[in-house]
């Protein structure tokens, strides 16, 4: 099996994710759409060997998968693209999702990235995050906001990430990128490092856990911007998500912490347009004296209303970025309203409730 003409086939198709799995064909996502490269079925001998030559390519231990069940890595082919490769047992065979990650970063503005999203990029102290769901853009929209800064100022900029996806040319700024477990035992390890080594921009992949997300708000306290992503959709859930990794005791102090912080939250996540691709829906949350009091305060639940009334601040919700994504026709009713944070209202809206 020759993966590496399979991987050019497929990354030259356009695809997003291949997907290896026993009892199916290789697969492939092609916008939005899950197609089979043939018809042959992939026996557990066949992803075996699939995964095992995925390993000899990035030139990677497979020992450690064999005995862990998964792992992350990412790999490259010279002048096609590089990949995020995670690999996984399931029923007793080995199988891989790979992502294509283009060489070179997209243009914001191809991708959708509103202006007040890659203004952020001019943010000088504090905390940034970029929330949604896996597989929604989080990691692009962060390294296009890093891509900016490296453009425009002359900075440290220190990247920790599990795997490296997008890799930064130095330009103005110096680009120092880690890679978790190839480069560093783990955030926290590569985050408490970081801040020894004279930074002034850290973007950290992921807040994993209250120890990695305690010593994040440190950090940006001290002076270094961060900027990080989280699982979570909406500004009023993130901040939940936050203050709720600590202890009942620890929370008061937490959020007197975080409403200094923070400088933003950035939600996003993809829908299914009327041309077949998908595109991106962003809420976009700044944080105002207002919102700050409502955070000191544990009133996190009014912040929505905050930011749906607060256009003039660079803010949007999320349902009013689909709204104007559905006016512009580029999405359909029917994704306008499934997609909505209220349906409900969204149906109204539309005039169709």
């Amino acid at each position: 099996m020759d993966v590496k003409r399979i991987l050019e086939e497929i990354t030259r198709k356009g695809a997003s994710d291949i997907f290896i799995v026993a009892g199916r064909p290789i697969t492939y996502k092609l916008k939005g759409v899950i197609t089979n490269l043939d018809d042959t079925i992939l026996l557990p001998q066949d992803t075996l060997a699939f995964v095992t030559a995925i390993y000899a390519l990035a030139e990677r231990e497979i020992s450690n998968f064999a005995h862990r069940g998964d792992d992350d890595f990412s790999l490259a082919i010279r002048g096609v693209s590089r990949y995020r490769v995670c690999t996984f047992k399931q029923r007793g065979s080995y199988s891989a999702v790979i992502r294509v990650i283009a060489f070179h970063l997209p243009n914001p503005k191809d991708l959708m990235i509103p202006d007040a999203v890659m203004e952020l990029a001019n943010t000088n102290h504090g905390m940034v995050l970029v929330t949604g769901p896996a597989g929604s853009g989080k990691s692009t929209t962060l390294a296009c906001i890093i891509d900016k800064i490296n453009h425009e100022r002359e900075e440290h900029i220190i990247t920790l990430e599990d795997p490296l996806e997008f890799l930064h040319k130095h330009k103005k700024s110096i680009v120092s990128q880690r890679e978790i477990r190839s480069d560093t035992d783990s955030y926290l390890t590569a985050l408490r490092a970081a801040l020894r080594q004279s930074p002034d921009i850290i973007l950290l992949g992921e807040m994993r856990d209250y120890e990695t997300i305690s010593t994040a708000m440190t950090a940006a306290e001290t002076g270094h911007v961060i900027f990080s992503s989280l699982h979570t959709i909406g500004a009023s859930n993130t901040i939940d998500r936050i203050i709720d990794a600590f202890s009942t005791s620890q929370q008061h102090q937490v959020s007197i912490l975080l409403a200094s912080v923070l400088q933003a939250v950035i939600s996003q996540k993809l829908l299914p347009s009327v041309d077949g691709t998908m595109v991106p829906a962003f809420e976009i949350m700044v944080l105002t004296p207002a919102i700050r009091n409502l955070i000191r305060e544990r009133k996190v639940h009014q912040i929505d209303g905050i930011i749906h009334t607060s256009a003039a601040d660079n803010m949007i919700s999320m349902d009013t970025s689909i709204l104007k994504l559905y006016q512009q026709g580029i999405i359909d009713k029917n994704t306008a309203i499934s997609e909505a944070m209220n349906p409900e209202i969204m149906s109204r809206r539309l005039n169709i409730g």
